[in-house]
Formats: structure tokens, C-alpha cells, sequence
């Protein structure tokens, strides 16, 4: 068993990706506790998540900076009251610029397979009705290491399924969010137990801890 993971996750909507990890943490099939979870917007359910399982709860609104940095540096600011190894971005759709002293510490899972179907203003729905407009046969979830850009990084997990001929946006939207149940934890887990390895744009997962 790996040692508990300290986490804090930033949110923009509805917190599924924030109640999985709180499942899978309940279930003690990740080792990690969230010490503050960050919402972008006053009205994100998924405070409501965070809320219902006493977790801190702080809201930082995007449209009272003027900038990426000035928005980035406060929720940095923030965070840095807790005790935190690992920032999860779930859902959360600006743009996050991060500090050097944060390279290798911030995470992302895109529902899509990175680098088709990504960056700026492919999140959620708009990811998958580009899949199935596009007539590509396979899609899935991305889980990387985030940098300073819309849905890049180097990639950690990826998981695939097929896409079918009579899909909707929302019938593959669900079974993409089931992989991403398993790909997200499975990504924190090899973190905690030091196995993640930034080689350049790549990133190798160790048998044993560096």
C-alpha cells in the first residue's frame, strides 16, 4: 500500500471526476486524502460533492482577474495552506498556468485521446460530437501531467474503447467516463508510489519506486 497521497482538486462543473476519487477513497482503493477542493464557479455541483463529505470548499472565479497568471497564482496561494502533494484538475476548464516548483505535480484526464480532440474549447460534449463527426473508430481518456497549455503535457495513462456506428455524444460520453474511473486513480496511485518518471515528453511507469 502506497502512503496516503495528499490531494487538492480543482472543479468547474458538475464534480463526477471529484465523486469518483471520493468513492474510490471511501472504498479504500486509493490511498489519498483531498484537502481542498477548488471550484471556478459559485454554482459547480460539485461543491455541493465536496461539501456533503467535509471537504474544504474555496470558490475562485476566473472572470475577477485579468489574467491566467493572476487567476493561477491565487489558486496556488490557496492551496499552499494545505498540505498538498498532488493537484487534480477535474473538469475544470481554464486555463491553469503553474509554477515551476509545480512541474510533474499537476494532473489532468481529458476525455479524449490526446493529441486528437484537444485544447482550447474541447472539454466534455464538445469532445465527444467531434469524435463521432469526425468518423473516427476508437476514442478514450488521456491522463497527463499538465504544463502550460490547453491539453498537453507528457501522458501518463490512456485508455481506449471503440467507437460505435449508432453513438451519440452522450452514449459515448458514459462509457469514456468509465474508463476515466479507472485511468485517474490508477495515474494517482503510480504518483504516491513514486513509479511516474518525466523522461522529455514522455512518461515511464516504473516497476518499482525511483
Amino acid at each position: 500500500m502506497s502512503k496516503t497521497i495528499n490531494l487538492a482538486v480543482l472543479i468547474s462543473g458538475s464534480g463526477k471526476t471529484l465523486q469518483n476519487l471520493i468513492d474510490k477513497i471511501d472504498d479504500k482503493t486509493l490511498n489519498a486524502r483531498i484537502q481542498i477542493v477548488i471550484s471556478s464557479s459559485p454554482d459547480a455541483y460539485g461543491i455541493q460533492r465536496a461539501e456533503k463529505n467535509n471537504i474544504p470548499v474555496a470558490v475562485i472565479k476566473y472572470i475577477n482577474y485579468n489574467n491566467s497568471k493572476e487567476f493561477s497564482n491565487t489558486i496556488i496561494g490557496k492551496i499552499e495552506k494545505y498540505p498538498v502533494d498532488l493537484i487534480i484538475l477535474a473538469g475544470f476548464l481554464h486555463l491553469f498556468k503553474i509554477p515551476d516548483k509545480y512541474s510533474g505535480k499537476v494532473m489532468n484526464i481529458h476525455p479524449g485521446l490526446i493529441p486528437s480532440f484537444c485544447g482550447k474549447g474541447h472539454y466534455g460534449h464538445h469532445v465527444h460530437r467531434a469524435v463521432i463527426e469526425s468518423g473516427v473508430k476508437v476514442s478514450g481518456c488521456t491522463v497527463h501531467f499538465v504544463d502550460n497549455e490547453y491539453d498537453h503535457g507528457p501522458i501518463i495513462i490512456q485508455r481506449a474503447m471503440p467507437v460505435y456506428e449508432d453513438d451519440t455524444a452522450d452514449t459515448l460520453a458514459q462509457r469514456v467516463f468509465k474508463e476515466e474511473c479507472i485511468a485517474y486513480p490508477e495515474a494517482i496511485r503510480f504518483f504516491a508510489e513514486g513509479r511516474l518518471k518525466i523522461d522529455g515528453k514522455k512518461v515511464r511507469i516504473l516497476s518499482k519506486k525511483l
